[in-house]
């Protein structure tokens, strides 16, 4: 569950990692919706039987932006909630690898390192996450990436000083 901290309390927590997702597993009904959603019905994700006998994996693997698109639903279960935030808006990414694919069935959770932490006008502050795929019994993680976020504030919020 996540912890509620302060808008004050982001700064400090830069060059440490503020969260640790749940597992969530990635079986064939999760990539066959997400094929149907971007049309992308490549055999290597949509066809077990063909997946197993014409690719090296044994099966069908996620489509890499399947498990790129989890990191929402990983940040929503792990990263502090902040207390002053009205609204928060992902930024893009940086620095994007897809390192090692997702086979059906494996579960995946990500790690959230905060990189950065500045404010940008009254009412925002950018922040900067290296974030980590991990793939359970896997030893090269699935995706790394710095994930950039704007949290939107009140600027009566903001914190004295800064």
């Amino acid at each position: 569950m996540p912890v509620e901290i302060s808008l004050a309390e982001v700064q400090g927590l830069v060059g440490q990692r503020v969260g640790l997702s749940d597992w969530i597993t990635v079986d064939q009904t999760m990539i066959d919706a997400f094929a149907g959603a971007t049309n992308d019905h490549q055999f290597i994700h949509t066809d077990p039987v063909r997946a197993a006998a014409e690719t090296p994996f044994g099966g069908t693997i996620a489509h890499g932006f399947l498990t790129l698109s989890l990191l929402s639903a990983m940040n929503y279960n792990c990263l502090p909630i902040i207390r002053e935030q009205t609204m928060g808006i992902n930024y893009g990414f940086d620095k994007l690898r897809f390192l090692s694919p997702v086979r059906c069935g494996k579960r995946v959770r990500g790690h959230f390192s905060l990189s950065e932490a500045r404010f940008r006008g009254a009412g925002m502050m950018m922040t900067s996450y290296d974030v980590e795929v991990e793939i359970e019994e896997e030893k090269k993680p699935a995706l790394t990436a710095t994930w950039i976020t704007i949290i939107q504030f009140d600027p009566k919020d903001r914190p004295e000083g800064v």
